[in-house]
């Protein structure tokens, strides 16, 4: 696995060798992100299941301001942390140990808000839709912030109070649903 394109292009990431964490593919990612727009000036990104943080720093590589990066598994934090330290600009990126609930209140309290949004949590249907709502719940999402939610092909999530669903791309057995934020 490896970043993709941008400043950080072509640095081979470091994953955790567990069947915790999914990676999600240089294929799926690439797909992701010509999705997106590829290049981004400017934001803030939250990644709440970041398993190698692959995610968040490609958003940062491909232009936007600063990454936090959260996971509850130790190990998961550690490849994270490396993974960070490869981009040499560690200042761009918080990394945080703790379970997706805790770190939404943690950001609230502190009065984060973010951009854009990777949720790929291991139960997806039932935490999706909660840590969505729990973000709009919390005003930790800018005007037009997007959320993107990878699942696998037999999980339907349905409308989500508060977003509207424009795109949704099945790779394989992988289904990535774009989500923008309601005004």
């Amino acid at each position: 696995m490896r970043i993709i394109s941008g400043k950080y292009a072509k640095r081979n990431l470091f994953t955790l060798k567990s069947n915790r964490t999914r990676p999600t593919s240089d294929k799926v990612k690439e797909s992701l992100f010509n999705s997106l727009g590829q290049f981004f000036h400017g934001g803030n990104v939250l990644d709440l299941y970041a398993g190698s943080g692959a995610l968040g720093i490609e958003a940062v590589s491909r232009g936007y301001d600063k990454a936090s990066l959260v996971d509850i598994n130790h190990a998961a934090c550690s490849i994270i942390k490396k993974n960070v330290a490869l981009t040499k600009e560690e200042n761009r990126f918080d990394v945080y140990n703790m379970r997706s609930s805790v770190a939404l209140k943690l950001f609230a309290e502190n009065g984060e808000r973010f951009d854009l949004v990777f949720l790929d949590p291991p139960y997806a249907k039932e935490k999706i839709a909660k840590d969505m709502m729990q973000m709009n719940k919390l005003d930790l999402l800018n005007e037009n912030a997007i959320v993107v939610a990878e699942t696998d092909d037999h999980t339907e999530l349905g409308k989500i109070t508060g977003f509207s669903l424009i795109k949704d791309h099945h790779l394989g057995k992988t289904i990535v649903r774009i989500y923008r934020k309601d005004k």
